[in-house]
């Protein structure tokens, strides 16, 4: 086991807590059940994932690496809450700076567990790219698209399309409901027990393993390897 319900805990008592003299009186809580643990399924997850794509980055480093910081920019939100109250865990593509680049995502909450895997937020010339790979391979953008239709992962949410066609495009077009799409990214849902079951290190690869066509064809748009 990687992750323990002491973490979920911790999460629920920071969210109702969520200020500095609390989270520093329990530091070591935070190392301990949270972070350490996170970093553990971050070396897990290396080699398998190396395997799924030499290009996607696990990093176990403490700052900067594949788990997210836990303190909130607050500049430009109403909410000064100073700490995430979720763990933010990035696999992304080698080339990519930010969680902006195509990867894999792990998200682990009280209240919402999932896995993303595609390109959230993407610039506008990938952007232009995903819509024009569409455009040019409906049959494969077809093919892969059959994953989100089993139930076990969605494609949609995430304030996801514009309510008219990009330019070039017409609303005749036969995929223009995807071509519209503003992120690339879908989502398999999780339950806690999911995540803090025995196996939930290979429970994720499994999950990344099923959508490396997904992830290829979205890498290959925008001219990266995978």
């Amino acid at each position: 086991m990687v992750f323990s319900e002491r973490m979920i805990d911790y999460l629920v008592e920071l969210a109702g807590h969520n200020d500095r003299e609390w989270f520093n009186a329990h530091k070591d809580d935070y190392e301990s059940v949270l972070r350490e643990p996170a970093l553990d399924y971050i070396r897990a997850v290396s080699g398998p994932l190396a395997d799924i794509s030499p290009h996607m980055t696990a990093s176990d480093r403490k700052l900067g690496g594949s788990l997210m910081r836990i303190y909130r920019d607050v500049r430009f939100s109403r909410d000064k809450s100073p700490y995430k109250t979720n763990v933010g865990i990035q696999f992304r593509h080698e080339s990519g700076k930010d969680v902006h680049a195509p990867g894999y995502y792990v998200h682990i909450a009280p209240d919402d567990c999932f896995i993303g895997v595609g390109s959230y937020m993407p610039d506008r010339d990938a952007l232009a790219a995903y819509r024009r790979a569409i455009d040019e391979h409906p049959r494969d953008w077809l093919e892969i698209k059959k994953l989100t239709e089993s139930g076990d992962w969605m494609l949609g949410g995430h304030g996801d399309s514009l309510k008219r066609p990009p330019r070039g495009y017409t609303a005749d077009h036969p995929l223009i409901e995807d071509i519209k799409r503003k992120h690339f990214i879908i989502t398999h849902y999780l339950d806690v027990e999911d995540v803090t079951a025995p196996d939930f290190v290979e429970y994720s690869i499994q999950r990344f393993r099923e959508t490396r066509e997904w992830m290829a064809f979205l890498t290959k748009a925008i001219g990266l390897p995978f």
